[in-house]
């Protein structure tokens, strides 16, 4: 009987490795899964920051078209009579969890685009034309800018 004492323990020891080692994997998927989750809204984020900037450049009041001078003024244009909001609220940054924005500055003053702080690595790379956001190829969530750009017609 002798021979037989600790071998529970070492069953249960090893169960409990195999247990871990299984867990570990898990966590892993789970990450990625959260990281591609954040990404697809810092996309979102992205697209509706661009569009609302677009927007109050667009509606400009008169011939001059002015770009935005803070992110707040997406949220309370006061250049009509009446109150235009381009933006429901400010949105954080889902990657580096603050509601603090890069600007990208406008050629005549005034923000064209934002973009994440974030240094971390995007699971995708890769260039990419994602709803005509025309996303560049990055190494880090800092690399991608969702800057208005001007149509053809006003640009000439």
């Amino acid at each position: 009987m002798k021979r037989q004492q600790g071998f529970t323990l070492l069953a249960v020891l090893a169960a409990m490795f195999l247990l871990a080692m299984a867990s570990q994997q898990v966590m892993v998927v789970v990450s990625q899964q959260a990281q591609r989750e954040r990404e697809a809204e810092l996309l979102r984020i992205g697209a509706a920051y661009r569009a609302a900037i677009g927007a109050y450049h667009e509606r400009s009041p008169g011939s001059v078209k002015r770009w935005p001078p803070t992110l707040d003024a997406l949220l309370d244009d006061r250049r009509y009579v009446t109150l235009q909001r381009h933006l429901r609220r400010h949105y954080a940054d889902p990657v580096s969890r603050t509601h603090t924005w890069g600007l990208v500055p406008a050629p005549d003053g005034g923000i064209a685009g934002v973009y994440s702080l974030s240094e971390e690595r995007p699971i995708r790379t890769a260039g990419a034309e994602l709803e005509g956001l025309g996303l560049s190829e990055a190494s880090r969530y800092s690399d991608w800018k969702f800057v208005h750009r001007l149509s053809a017609e006003v640009a000439q």
